[in-house]
C-alpha cells in the first residue's frame, strides 16, 4: 500500500463528499433522532456515507470499513490488516441548524487501531486538514504546527458536551466550570474533528471531551500528533482511542499536563 497514493484517493473521497454536504445544506433538512432528542441524524450524514463507503470499498476492497451511521463493510473485521473509521458529517447539529461549521472526518488504522492516516475536511472554508503517520501534519498543503502558549492564563481552550449530559453526572459541566477563570477564552464549536485540527493549527491551544467515538476524533488524533500535540486520555494513556468512554485531551507539550492537573482535581472536587 502506498501511503501518498492513499492519501491523495482519500482527500478526493473527502473534498467530493463535502460537496454533498453543501448541496443538501441548500435544501430543507430531514432530520431524525438517534440516542436520544439531542442526538439528531439528517439524510445528508446518510447520503454522504454511502458515498464515502462505495468509494472506499471500490478502491480497499480488503479493507474493514466503520461509519458512524453505518455497521462493518468490506473486508472482516478478524482478518483486515487495515481500518477506516468514517464520519460523514462531524457537527451534524451544526449543520441541521444551517451553521457553517462541520467537516468529514476519515481515519485510516492498522488492525490494532493505530492511526496512520487522517483526513478532516470542512467544506465550509475549503481546508483540507490532513497527515500521515510519522510525516507530519498539513492544511492545504502547509505544514501545520501546534502553539507556543506555555501558560493557561493564555490559553483559548475548546471543549463539548456529550449527548448525556442531562442524565449523566459526568458531563463536563466541572471541568468547564474549573477551567474557566484561570484561561483567556473558552470555546464550544460543536465538531471533535475540527477541534482535533484547531489544535493542530494553533488556533485552540488546548482540548478535552469525553464520549467520543473512534470516528469522531482518530483522524483528528493523528493530525494533532503530527503538528507536534500531546494527544492521551484523561489519565495520560496514549491510547483514548481504546477507552469505552472516549475521553480525549490534547494539547501543545507544555499545556497537556496542566490541563490533565485541573481535570483530575475537578473530579476529585
Amino acid at each position: 500500500m502506498n501511503p501518498d497514493t492513499v492519501l491523495e484517493q482519500a482527500l478526493a473521497i473527502a473534498r467530493h463528499a463535502g460537496t454533498i454536504l453543501l448541496r443538501n445544506l441548500r435544501q430543507p433538512i430531514e432530520r431524525a433522532t438517534k440516542s436520544s432528542d439531542i442526538d439528531i441524524v439528517t439524510a445528508a450524514d446518510k447520503e454522504t456515507e454511502l458515498y464515502i463507503v462505495g468509494e472506499l470499498t471500490r478502491l480497499f476492497s480488503e479493507h474493514h470499513i466503520i461509519g458512524e451511521e453505518g455497521g462493518g463493510v468490506g473486508a472482516a473485521r478478524s482478518t483486515a490488516q487495515y481500518l477506516w473509521l468514517v464520519d460523514p458529517l462531524d457537527g451534524t447539529l451544526n449543520f441541521a441548524n444551517g451553521i457553517p461549521h462541520f467537516a468529514v472526518s476519515l481515519g485510516l488504522c492498522d488492525a490494532a487501531m493505530e492511526p496512520l492516516l487522517g483526513i478532516v475536511y470542512d467544506p465550509n472554508r475549503s481546508e483540507a486538514f490532513y497527515a500521515l503517520k510519522g510525516r507530519g501534519a498539513y492544511l492545504n498543503g502547509e505544514q501545520l504546527k501546534v502553539s507556543q502558549t506555555t501558560r493557561l492564563s493564555d490559553a483559548i481552550l475548546c471543549s463539548g458536551f456529550a449527548y448525556d449530559r442531562r442524565t449523566n453526572p459526568d458531563n463536563n459541566l466541572r471541568q468547564w466550570a474549573a477551567f474557566t477563570p484561570i484561561v483567556r477564552d473558552m470555546r464550544r464549536y460543536g465538531s471533535a474533528a475540527l477541534d482535533l485540527c484547531y489544535v493542530a493549527c494553533a488556533r485552540w491551544d488546548g482540548f478535552w471531551e469525553r464520549s467520543l467515538n473512534p470516528w469522531d476524533a482518530v483522524a483528528g488524533m493523528l493530525i494533532a500528533r503530527e503538528a507536534g500535540a500531546v494527544v492521551t486520555d484523561y489519565e495520560g494513556s496514549p491510547r483514548p482511542q481504546d477507552g469505552a468512554d472516549g475521553r480525549y485531551l490534547a494539547a501543545n507539550p507544555a499545556l497537556h499536563p496542566q490541563m490533565q492537573q485541573i481535570i483530575a482535581e475537578s473530579y476529585r472536587s
